[in-house]
């Protein structure tokens, strides 16, 4: 699950990626172009709402691609973002 939330006091926006508390074992990261694809810069927390997620705040009209890596080098895509190719999943932001 992806969320976009427009910074009230900032131009920026707050892209929030999400994924069910039942699809993760062990730790999982989102990497990205926002964080030069760097494993481990934003690993998902466990929320009281059943999901794990991790927040980046990018720039409005931005287009990022991005990934997840979880334990063992296994590599996944978000069926949320607006789409997914062989490269990873893409997500346009618009607020």
């Amino acid at each position: 699950m992806l969320r976009l939330a427009r910074d009230r006091k900032t131009s920026f926006v707050r892209l929030t990626f999400a994924i069910p508390a039942d699809i993760v074992t062990g730790t999982v990261s989102v990497v990205g172009d926002f964080n030069d694809w760097t494993p481990g810069t934003h690993v998902l927390r466990r929320r009281s709402n059943g999901t794990y997620s991790a927040a980046v705040t990018v720039s409005p009209g931005s287009t990022l691609r991005f990934r997840y890596l979880g334990e063992n080098g296994h590599w996944f895509d978000d069926p949320d973002a607006d789409y997914v190719d062989p490269q990873g999943s893409v997500v346009q932001v618009q607020v």
